[in-house]
């Protein structure tokens, strides 16, 4: 399935483009459900074609997903990703077909292997996390369904960023949904996915960015907002191993991030967003979903998604 469905697919290539733009964000988990419900809507009638949203703070990811899907009428809702030590992997291929009954195609079941501080809470092994997600994906696929008219499991994509992991989402689910990449590393990506971003498995890629105008005009504020969003990430292996293998080295590893790092996974304004998000189109995205950085991970930037919305528009 595309996962741009039918959004604007025509012959122009704008139009096209802007059929395959999503949002990604960490700041509605904790957002009040009647608040959230208003703000959804709105995106809604943006014209963007998903909404994705993570699982590390915030709601648990299918009850966050229920409201979304309840509040939208168009949108795709992606889980980016649903952490695969929260559930059995019964629970999440059947509250999938759930969702695929009563939103046909607009649920995506994004799945991941997380990070081993966060696993090791739980009280998890993660010493083989490859593994245990295609012991996982496998139970899934081997599912049956426990009601009638539930049938089909929903688009299943894979956190992946190496090639083991890539491998595995291409060849055992419907694609991949890499996080805090470059298009380079969509490239190499779509290059082991295989086929393109229309007939090839689905490369979801996240693209963040600083939009708001006083961070576009003062570089410290874009700073603020970029090295603050990589502080978790630049302490977790499996981010500093795929920056790795895109050319950066341990000194790009301070908590927050490098200058170097922070320009390449960052960019600031619209027009420099506009061409970072062509940028893994060109590479091999199928679909490309803009994480815009508000003033804190807790406040979604809800002025800064009209700018870009319009923007695009």
């Amino acid at each position: 399935m595309d996962i741009a469905g039918n959004s604007e697919r025509t012959d122009d290539g704008n139009a096209k483009r802007r059929g395959r733009i999503g949002l990604w964000s960490a700041s509605l988990g904790g957002v009040e459900i009647p608040q959230l419900r208003d703000i959804v809507a709105e995106l809604d009638s943006q014209g963007w074609e998903s909404l994705w949203f993570g699982e590390a703070i915030g709601r648990e990811a299918f009850a966050q997903a229920q409201i979304l899907l309840e509040a939208t009428e168009r949108m795709r809702i992606g889980t980016g990703i649903a952490n695969i030590w929260a559930r059995d992997a019964h629970a999440s291929a059947s509250i999938g077909r759930t969702y695929e009954a009563l939103y046909p195609g607009r649920f995506v079941l994004g799945l991941g292997v997380s990070h081993a501080p966060l696993v090791q809470r739980r009280s998890h092994d993660y010493n083989k996390p490859l593994a245990a997600m295609r012991d996982y994906v496998s139970a899934i696929n081997s599912t049956r369904p426990e009601a009638a008219g539930e049938e089909t499991l929903p688009d299943i994509v894979l956190a992946a960023l190496g090639p083991k992991m890539l491998e595995l989402a291409g060849t055992e689910t419907s694609g991949a949904h890499p996080y805090l990449t470059t298009p380079e590393h969509t490239a190499r990506a779509r290059e082991i996915l295989g086929g393109d971003a229309d007939s090839g498995p689905l490369l979801v890629v996240e693209q963040g960015a600083v939009i708001a105008p006083s961070a576009v005009t003062d570089v410290e504020e874009w700073r603020r907002r970029a090295h603050d969003h990589l502080e978790m990430y630049t302490g977790l292996p499996n981010y500093r191993n795929s920056w790795k293998r895109l050319g950066f080295d341990d000194s790009d590893f301070v908590r927050g991030g490098s200058e170097r790092l922070a320009e390449a996974l960052i960019p600031r304004g619209i027009e420099a967003t506009i061409a970072a998000v062509d940028a893994h189109f060109e590479a091999g995205a199928s679909h490309v979903l803009v994480q815009v950085l508000g003033p804190s991970v807790l406040e979604p930037p809800v002025e800064d998604w009209r700018l870009l919305a319009e923007a695009l528009r």
